[in-house]
């Protein structure tokens, strides 16, 4: 048989073909069997799959760690997995793995099958089930017959396939193409069609293409637009120069895909314009979340490699990480009877995941106060959406309080996550979450937080900001930024954001109208009366496990990379508290209150109390109020008169004392005004509603002196369950070194056993 070697999806469109090369389709699979791509693996597998009786789905891929390019590829059986009630977890598939000369060898080969197989005769060849539009282009040509016949048999009619037709574009039409610039309002029949467009300019150009951020509809979580980014975009990297250049497609009631947004300026060097002619048109399957397979008027759609039923959730986990992932859950069980993990089922469908350690529940109880939802990982194409529930302990380290994969973005899937982990945390809800601002994660917010504060992620604040700010001027901006971070009261917000409208025209704007509306998750001045544990507003929450794990992490990796993640930050931990415990920090003051605060604060935040109680000694401080034991003092810096005052509240009757900066509301410690009105008053130590427990040194010891905050028994009760399971897994640990120590352990329980009245 004779086959020109092409992308997976082309062979089809393709109107001059010459013979390159020859595979033979009539042997059976073995290892040591070459391919000189993926691609003919696959068309080979295919033809097998037909003359025996089954179908093929393209299955993972796996990528160099030194590169990020893909070094092999599997091709499973349709009725892999059990995502579906037509699957039944079949075994069978091929892999290929890339050598040291380029050629794609057979490395794994598993030819059993758990059902029936059955020959399927037909004209054309099945098609192969894999992502995106390419999954309704792919063809193999297996037919005995001349191949202008298959073509004319089995040629389809033109559609948004999500690809360029290359019948229809010839070479030299594409070559003309890369010397297009493109506009505002230049039309495509799909974002893959708009990618390959602007992939091929900006090589022509010099300059390298990265995907961005997309949007979804509020209404049905469909996407409505793309961003093409220079590939110096952001600074996440050294290369990277936050280069502004992007190109945005919105999708029109029509269907098609319009320029909406253009920045052509970039802020480097371009390359020579010969230097950048593309060699190839990328896969056109790129971007693999945008997925039509053209049963328009069907019952079936297609994500993740399988037909779900329509009205059926997605579910972008596949199948094998299920049983890798229970099976690894099972064996922590065994080993720590704290763990803890849940799967989500849906029409007898496994869905979601959730997990934490015995480790990770105990912070849940000291440091869940603070609850910050990672999932970064949908900035970019994923392998597994892995997402993280973060805290932040009392070195205010990121602390791990849960993970989880999620299966698809919807408001019953992110409510079940939720849920799931207030179980593990015993119940008690946090003061605050950080998350991003997708209409789903706030409907379930509120569903199962309807108490906490939701601010949300600053990367999508930001990114809307990039995206909308540019367009409205500099002077806009300039005046915005003013209006966001210096209003100091609801009322002068208010009026700034009208004036700010009215000046440049923008009542109407969709953006600023949404954004007005959700103020209270993301502007400042809405933000300070919360706890936040002192989570900067203008910094994006880094990564838990940063570069070692991410959505782009392998299946045979994740497990190594997240325990090797998890210890890594763990022993970071272990090392304040050591430092914290050995080392004193030097006193700078003789405030008796310094004194106090080094003997009870962590380093970290002693430090942060020790740098306000320096500053308080260049503010002045003026009583401005008295009625009873309520007195107000305006408290502002010396020689500034221009700078702004503070007014601090106090009660002498409670010695409760309050600040207009809201630093202990949002922060837990008391700022400099406070501080310097202490001092006015001669209070030579912080009141003890002033000294939050999660910031002590015994933060993690079984004390727990703002009882008052537990709303509940059963809540108090699990606290102590876990801070009593955590002080005795420390304990065995430490008695089993040797048996010695092991006799000397034992005694002691003997003996606090009989406190206890454990023997009647």
């Amino acid at each position: 048989m004779i086959l020109k070697e092409n992308p997976v999806g082309t062979e089809l469109a393709m109107s001059n073909i010459n013979v390159e090369e020859e595979i033979d389709f009539s042997c059976e699979p073995y290892i040591g069997l070459e391919f000189d791509s993926p691609d003919d693996a696959l068309k080979f597998y295919t033809s097998y799959a037909n003359r025996v009786g089954f179908k093929v789905r393209i299955g993972q891929l796996y990528r160099s760690r030194s590169n990020g390019s893909v070094s092999s590829r599997r091709y499973v059986c349709s009725k892999e997995g059990y995502q579906l009630s037509s699957r039944t977890g079949c075994p069978a598939f091929i892999r290929v793995q890339i050598n040291a000369s380029g050629k794609w060898v057979v490395d794994h080969f598993q030819k059993d099958h758990n059902h029936d197989l059955e020959i399927e005769n037909g004209n054309c060849t099945p098609t192969v089930q894999q992502k995106g539009a390419a999954a309704f282009k792919s063809f193999t040509e297996v037919s005995r017959r001349p191949r202008k016949k298959l073509l004319e048999s089995c040629n389809e009619s033109s559609g948004p396939m999500g690809i360029i037709d290359f019948k229809r574009l010839r070479k030299e039409e594409l070559e003309g193409q890369f010397r297009t610039e493109p506009y505002v309002g230049q039309e495509f029949g799909s974002p893959n069609e708009a990618y390959q467009f602007y992939h091929a300019y900006a090589a022509y150009v010099g300059f390298g293409v990265r995907i961005g951020q997309l949007f979804r509809s509020k209404n049905d979580g469909l996407i409505t637009s793309r961003r093409f980014v220079c590939s110096k975009e952001g600074f996440q990297h050294p290369s990277r120069v936050g280069c502004g250049a992007y190109l945005r497609i919105k999708r029109q009631p029509s269907g098609k895909w319009v320029v909406d947004r253009l920045h052509k300026d970039h802020n480097h060097d371009l390359g020579s314009e010969r230097e950048g002619r593309p060699k190839s048109i990328p896969d056109s399957n790129i971007l693999a979340e945008e997925v039509d397979t053209g049963f328009v008027n069907g019952d079936l759609f297609r994500i993740d490699n399988y037909p779900v039923p329509r009205g059926t959730r997605q579910n972008h986990i596949k199948s094998d990480w299920y049983s890798m992932l229970l099976e690894y859950f099972q064996s922590r069980q065994a080993q720590d009877t704290g763990f803890f993990y849940a799967v989500e089922v849906d029409n007898g469908n496994c869905m979601s995941l959730f997990w934490a350690d015995g480790r990770s529940r105990y912070s849940c109880s000291q440091f869940g106060d603070v609850l910050v939802i990672d999932t970064s990982y949908r900035k970019s194409v994923y392998l597994v959406p892995f997402a993280t529930f973060i805290g932040v302990n009392h070195h205010r380290q990121p602390v791990l309080l849960g993970s989880a994969l999620i299966a698809d973005e919807s408001e019953e899937s992110f409510a079940w996550l939720f849920q799931t982990w207030l179980r593990a945390a015993s119940g008690r809800q946090p003061l605050s979450i950080i998350a991003d601002q997708d209409i789903a994660i706030q409907r379930a917010i509120r569903k199962v937080f309807p108490r906490t504060h939701h601010r949300f992620s600053l990367w999508q604040i930001k990114a809307k900001e990039q995206e909308n700010l540019g367009i409205m001027g500099d002077g806009f901006t300039k005046d915005y930024d003013k209006c966001i971070y210096q209003s100091q009261t609801v009322d002068e917000f208010d009026a700034t954001w009208a004036a700010l409208l009215n000046k440049y025209g923008l009542k109407d704007n969709p953006w600023l109208k949404e954004m007005y509306e959700k103020r209270a998750s993301w502007v400042p001045l809405y933000l300070r009366g919360t706890f936040f544990a002192g989570i900067p507003m203008n910094e994006s929450v880094d990564s838990f496990f940063g570069a070692i794990l991410n959505g782009q992490t392998s299946l045979v990796e994740f497990i190594p990379r997240y325990e090797r993640g998890l210890e890594r930050r763990r022993e970071e931990e272990r090392n304040e508290d050591f430092n914290t415990s050995n080392f004193q920090p030097f006193l700078q003051t003789k405030e008796p209150v310094e004194e106090q605060c080094r003997r009870l604060y962590t380093l970290t935040i002693f430090k942060v109390l020790q740098k306000e109680l320096l500053q308080c000694y260049s503010y002045l401080g003026f009583k401005a109020f008295q009625e009873g034991s309520i007195s107000r003092y305006m408290v502002r810096k010396g020689g500034n008169d221009m700078e702004k005052h503070h007014i601090v509240t106090f009660n002498a009757s409670n010695l409760s004392i309050s600040c207009s900066c809201q630093m202990f509301e949002y922060e837990g410690v008391l700022c400099r005004h406070a501080l310097r009105v202490f001092q006015i008053l001669e209070l030579r130590e912080v009141p003890s509603r002033y000294i939050l427990h999660r910031w002590t040194k015994n933060a993690e010891d079984g004390v727990f002196p703002d009882l008052e905050s537990w709303s509940s028994s059963q809540e108090l009760r699990s606290l102590m369950l876990w801070s009593l399971r955590e002080t005795a897994a420390k304990y065995i640990d430490a008695g089993a070194t040797s048996i010695e120590k092991y006799k000397l352990a034992y005694e002691i329980l003997r003996e606090g056993g009989r406190k206890l009245c454990w023997h009647r």
